[in-house]
């Protein structure tokens, strides 16, 4: 059965940003029909943080109403590396190490996609369509269709040619994320392709790809691409990463409170949208708990996305640790241990290793300021040791039990 109700949510919930045929859209998700759609992700890194499943929660969305998803694994493209918005060519990885990223990313895929049941949500590679393709033939098929001018003009390539100069190979990426839209077009009736608004280059491409090729070859496929606003901070950098690093999905990578402690740190302007992407309060509700009381809105947002992240117990530890920091000094504060051959351990150094900083010029900046106390006294000076274990606090909202054993 398919919410023919889910273009209203996406519009009401702000995920619906560009289209490139809204109306069309909107048709095919109010049919009652089941659409099948997907959204790619490169594997460059072995984890996802926050900022990375922006796309995922659309997709959940599209698949609780009864639509059949897909995820892209980017096994081909990560070689190459997506050019968008880089002043320089990313670094490139070996075929192993694209392997080892998608094994990693899958693990995390469960929670936000369900995998199995009546509609479960399949993942593919696109190195095992790329695989075997002939050069030239891929060429002939697929490059005629692209000219070069107008692929310039875009927007995702400006950085690239006014700072470092485009690469041959980096243009290969456009040409090979269009042609993914095709081939899942074909073998698996995928008419939608969803994605953060820094795509919508490479989503348009596939779109008029597949309008070039109905013309050369007669067919009438209509794609549609889609793509959901970027969770930008005021300061202009993506949602995800925090003063004292990402926000990381696996367990292993961050504790619950450092999670909770990353979401609570989400910019006033950004926890609308936060709250529109990872839960389903209604936005009337959110609107009202935001005008009332940002502090608690905040509380509610961290809990809540703990919560569907890493499980409701971990949500009430972190919630706990966190009003036992603001409340009764500390008690509760996630410890970081330090071995005793390591001491005295000056104060900047201890401040980089903890992730407080990510160096030491910094540290230097924040003692400056007053932003660093320990044990309860302001530290003051760049050479100060430390030789004991106490209660290291950055500013009024981070804390941390140093322990040296």
């Amino acid at each position: 059965m398919v919410d023919k109700n889910l273009y209203n949510v996406l519009k009401e919930r702000g995920l619906l940003y560009q289209s490139t045929d809204e109306q069309l859209l909107k048709e095919r998700l109010e049919s009652g029909e089941p659409i099948v759609l997907y959204e790619g992700t490169d594997p460059s890194i072995n984890s996802l943080h926050l900022g990375h499943c922006i796309p995922f929660c659309i997709l959940r969305r599209f698949q609780k109403a009864g639509h059949k998803v897909i995820v892209l694994m980017g096994g081909a493209t990560a070689c190459i590396g997506d050019p968008s918005g880089k002043s320089q060519m990313r670094g490139m990885l070996t075929k192993e190490e694209v392997q080892k990223n998608m094994e990693a990313i899958k693990k995390t895929l469960h929670i936000f996609l369900d995998f199995e049941g009546e509609n479960p949500a399949i993942i593919v590679n696109n190195a095992d369509w790329f695989k075997g393709y002939d050069y030239i033939d891929f060429l002939r098929d697929i490059g005629v269709h692209f000219n070069v001018n107008q692929m310039l003009a875009k927007d995702l390539y400006a950085k690239r040619l006014a700072e470092g100069g485009l690469t041959f190979f980096e243009m290969g990426y456009m040409l090979m994320q269009a042609y993914d839209f095709v081939y899942l077009n074909r073998k698996y009736g995928c008419t939608l392709q969803y994605g953060g608004a820094d795509q919508w280059g490479n989503i348009v491409a596939g779109v008029e790809l597949q309008r070039k090729l109905n013309f050369a070859e007669g067919t009438d496929v209509s794609l549609i691409g889609a793509t959901n606003p970027l969770l930008i901070t005021p300061a202009g950098i993506k949602m995800g990463k925090t003063e004292r690093g990402a926000i990381w999905l696996d367990k292993d990578k961050i504790s619950a409170y450092d999670f909770y402690q990353g979401i609570y740190q989400t910019p006033d302007p950004c926890v609308e949208m936060m709250f529109a992407l990872f839960t389903d309060i209604p936005m009337q509700e959110v609107r009202d708990m935001i005008k009332k009381d940002i502090v608690n809105a905040k509380k509610v947002l961290s809990y809540e996305i703990t919560k569907f992240v890493r499980g409701e117990k971990d949500a009430q530890e972190a919630q706990r640790m966190s009003e036992n920091l603001f409340s009764q000094g500390g008690d509760d504060a996630p410890v970081f241990e330090v071995n005793k051959a390591e001491t005295p351990i000056n104060i900047c150094d201890l401040l980089v290793k903890c992730k407080f900083c990510n160096s030491k010029s910094e540290a230097r900046r924040l003692i400056e300021g007053g932003g660093i106390s320990f044990d309860g006294e302001k530290v003051s000076d760049f050479n100060q040791n430390i030789l004991k274990s106490g209660l290291l606090k950055k500013g009024k909202k981070n804390f941390i039990k140093v322990e040296i054993k």
